[in-house]
């Protein structure tokens, strides 16, 4: 063979690719996939919301060496449970005013309702202070994009807490590609079998197509972060899984069309028994497969000429991820530049996620961007 393409491979064609040669053992790459703390910067974060979720927000703070010095939420008692579980001498009020004032506050950790969110935003902006957003980041990718544009012209960060993207496997993953190892990203491809029900009778049975919504946010949001500005559409179904109590359909199905390949999202969230959750990655240079029985439990494989490499992942997602979110945005604050997971760039993840909604309602592939808001409850 000649030329400076890839040697030849010999292919036993009896065989049809039913069999392949067991892979020898390679050397796992030590690649920076845990949170990385900025070296100096810890300023003062003030927390405004204080429902359910914050408590892994704090719990990382803390772990991290963070600075916490007040919290607001409507129900004081709410701030006052986060405060003596995790910042005894934090300020808490019902007001976000008073947090945005707290002196030596200077990043904000904004974790309330989407519908809510955008006018504290705001307010935190035009306040001078950096931001780290709840996800869904907005509603509207108009809104989105005058946010982004408002923290630019006020000189500060505004970046999203899409913590997923600190899971350990999920960042090992990303880090491979961006690293090159697998060459050009071809195909992403996620299914995830779990059991969802535990949202009956919450608030969050309330929500309309909750898996794409809620959930899937965080793998149209690592879909997006190997292929970026690639992706092009979204076809999209939905559905009651049988025996289903809940209201949302559990059952959920997108295909993402990118440049050069193609990317499948499943969510079988009516699985009783025997879950498991896997994702790969194939490139013009290797693979990446992780798989677990739950999204805390995973194990990595990295598939080159090398052989296989399988590192040993240390941290989970919860608390990494959200020690990680917010990390991500002090390293960029410290070093002057905009955070990974910046509000622009998250506009894309929301972008594949409104157009799979929109899709799974209308049976029609919708290109990437085409849907600006979340569409309406049916």
């Amino acid at each position: 063979m000649t030329g400076d393409g890839p040697p030849a491979v010999a292919i036993d064609q009896d065989r049809y690719a039913l069999v392949t040669e067991k892979a020898q053992e390679a050397a796992a790459p030590d690649l920076p996939y845990r949170p990385r703390d900025p070296r100096a910067y810890r300023p003062g974060i003030g927390l405004i919301g204080a429902g359910g979720i914050t408590v892994s927000h704090l719990d990382a703070y803390k772990r991290a060496g963070y600075r916490v010095l007040a919290i607001s939420n409507p129900t004081l008692a709410k701030a006052a449970a986060r405060r003596d579980a995790f910042y005894p001498d934090a300020k808490i009020s019902t007001d976000h005013e008073a947090v945005l004032a707290c002196p030596g506050v200077e990043v904000v950790d904004i974790a309330t309702h989407p519908a809510q969110r955008v006018a504290l935003i705001e307010a935190a902006i035009d306040a001078g202070k950096h931001v780290l957003s709840q996800k869904p980041f907005v509603l509207d990718l108009d809104i989105g994009e005058r946010l982004c544009d408002r923290a630019a012209e006020r000189g500060v960060r505004l970046a999203v807490n899409q913590n997923g993207r600190w899971a350990p496997h999920l960042a090992y993953m990303r880090e491979a590609v961006i690293a090159g190892l697998i060459g050009e990203v071809i195909g992403v491809h996620v299914a995830i079998h779990w059991d969802h029900t535990w949202i009956k009778d919450t608030a969050f049975e309330r929500i309309d197509d909750l898996i794409f919504y809620d959930f899937a946010i965080h793998w149209f949001d690592f879909v997006a972060s190997l292929v970026g500005r690639r992706a092009t559409s979204v076809f999209a179904t939905r559905g009651i899984a049988a025996g289903q109590t809940v209201r949302p359909p559990m059952l959920a199905q997108a295909l993402v069309n990118f440049e050069g390949g193609q990317a499948s999202l499943v969510f079988d969230a009516h699985t009783r028994y025997g879950p498991l959750d896997a994702t790969f990655a194939a490139g013009t240079k290797g693979s990446l497969s992780s798989i677990g029985p739950n999204l805390q439990e995973q194990a990595v494989t990295l598939f080159t000429e090398a052989g296989a490499a399988r590192p040993a992942l240390t941290g989970s997602w919860f608390n990494d991820g959200f020690h990680g979110a917010m990390a991500e945005l002090l390293c960029a604050i410290e070093e002057n530049r905009e955070p990974s997971n910046n509000g622009r760039d998250n506009l894309l993840s929301l972008a594949l996620a409104f157009a799979a909604i929109d899709s799974s309602r209308t049976s029609i592939a919708r290109p990437v961007g085409s849907v600006r808001r979340l569409p309406a409850a049916q």
